[in-house]
């Protein structure tokens, strides 16, 4: 099922486009990485791709529904969100709780599968230890799981994150893979993710998006795609 799609989009922060001719669709159920150098609108085209920044030129389209015909729901974890001082009065078990909230229900009362929720998604990036901790004392890249499991916590059927694994160590980021990876296979959610560690990254991904750039041109996408885990030589340009 088709879930995000973008046709010959171009955008610019300036009278020179940025990303210029940008065309991609997400189906359902992949893995998707998303690389390129410093500066290459990683996070731009994330950025029109959720609907935060709107295209000069193109078109872009999300299902309004998931797999089951429920509303498609979109957790998005945005580049060094983690960026909390030591003075920040909240906990981790406080930060989390909020991702339960839905929109318009702010007041209500959690109930055990709000809370079980909360524990699994903590569990699931390694913090359920540090839950009353306060998240000014933790490390960045502690801050950076804890942001992530508030977004699984809210249960969402696209997660998005922009390099996720920052502040990770090498044996921290393969584990983190893998557990994506089990999101995508086990529990139907479909993720997108931008990474600088595309080595590291490519055995786990269904999908890889690579921006390249063209002499005096803006950034391009070449799509490829993997079959069982291994990148293919059938690519196509963008």
């Amino acid at each position: 099922m088709l879930l995000v799609s973008l046709k010959n989009v171009i955008f610019g922060y300036s009278h020179v486009p940025a990303l210029n001719d940008v065309s991609f669709d997400i189906e359902s159920g992949e893995f998707v990485g998303i690389t390129g150098p410093n500066g290459a609108s990683k996070s731009t085209m994330i950025k029109l791709m959720l609907g935060l920044l709107k295209p000069w030129e193109g078109t872009v389209w999300r299902s309004k529904k998931n797999l089951h015909g429920e509303r498609l729901t979109i957790g998005y974890v945005p580049q060094q969100i983690a960026s909390f001082n030591a003075g920040f009065p909240s906990t981790v078990m406080e930060l989390v709780r909020s991702g339960r909230y839905k929109r318009g229900k702010w007041f209500k009362r959690l109930d055990s599968y709000d809370l079980t929720m909360m524990e699994r998604a903590l569990k699931m990036v390694g913090m359920w230890e540090f839950r009353h901790h306060k998240i000014g004392a933790l490390s960045g890249g502690q801050k950076q799981k804890i942001c992530i499991a508030r977004v699984l916590a809210s249960d969402p059927d696209l997660l998005v994150l922009d390099e996720p694994t920052t502040g990770m160590d090498t044996e921290s980021r393969k584990e983190f893979y893998e557990f994506l990876a089990h999101q995508v296979e086990e529990h139907e959610r479909t993720v997108i993710m931008i990474t600088h560690n595309q080595d590291e990254a490519e055995p786990y991904l269904t999908k890889l998006i690579q921006l390249e750039r063209r002499e005096q041109e803006g950034w391009k996408c070449l799509i490829l795609n993997s079959c069982n885990g291994h990148f293919g030589p059938g690519e196509s340009s963008h």
